[in-house]
C-alpha cells in the first residue's frame, strides 16, 4: 500500500544486504517523462496500470538487486509473475488507519485509484493481492525503520 514504507525501507534494506536499489515509480516517471499523477491524470487509469504491468514485467539483469515498486503492481499479473522469478515478494502490512494517517498528498502522490474511490476502497480491494504474492510479511507498524530491515534481512535469508 502506498505509505507503508516501501521506497524507504527499501533503501536501507539494500544498504544493508551490499545490493543495488531500484524504485519502480521513479523509472515509470522516467519513461513517461511525467509525474505518477500526471500520468494518471493525463493518460487515464488504465494506461498507467498498463504501463506500470509492462514495465515491470520486462526488468531484467536485476541481480542482488531490491526493488520498491508502486503499491499498484500488484494489479498486474506479468508484473508480479516476474517480480516472483526475480526473488522473494516482502508485504510491508500497515492498518489502514496508520497509511491514513502517513498520506496527506494523496492528490499528487500518484496512488492508482478510480475517481470516487478513497483509500478504504483501495485497502479492501489490495490487501488480499498483497497476502497472496507475498513470500514474505512484516509488518511496518509493531517496529522501527531499522527494526523493519533487520526482520525483512531475516526472512529472506
Amino acid at each position: 500500500m502506498p505509505g507503508c514504507g516501501k521506497s524507504t525501507a527499501g533503501v536501507l534494506l539494500a544498504k544493508t544486504l551490499g545490493y543495488s536499489f531500484l524504485d519502480t515509480d521513479l523509472l515509470l516517471q522516467q519513461k513517461a517523462g511525467k509525474k505518477l499523477y500526471e500520468i494518471i491524470r493525463d493518460d487515464g487509469m488504465e494506461a498507467f496500470l498498463r504501463l506500470e504491468n509492462e514495465t515491470v514485467a520486462a526488468l531484467q539483469d536485476l541481480e542482488k538487486t531490491v526493488i520498491a515498486t508502486g503499491g499498484s503492481v500488484v494489479l498486474g499479473e506479468a508484473a508480479m509473475a516476474r517480480l516472483k522469478s526475480l526473488g522473494k515478494i516482502v508485504y510491508l502490512q500497515l492498518p489502514l488507519t496508520q497509511i491514513e494517517h502517513r498520506i496527506s498528498n494523496i492528490k499528487t502522490r500518484g496512488i492508482a485509484m478510480e475517481p470516487g474511490e478513497g483509500l478504504a476502497d483501495v485497502y479492501a480491494y489490495r490487501v488480499p493481492l498483497y497476502e497472496r504474492y507475498a513470500d514474505v510479511t512484516v509488518s511496518a507498524q509493531d517496529f522501527s525503520l531499522e527494526e523493519t530491515v533487520e526482520e525483512i534481512t531475516q526472512m529472506v535469508k
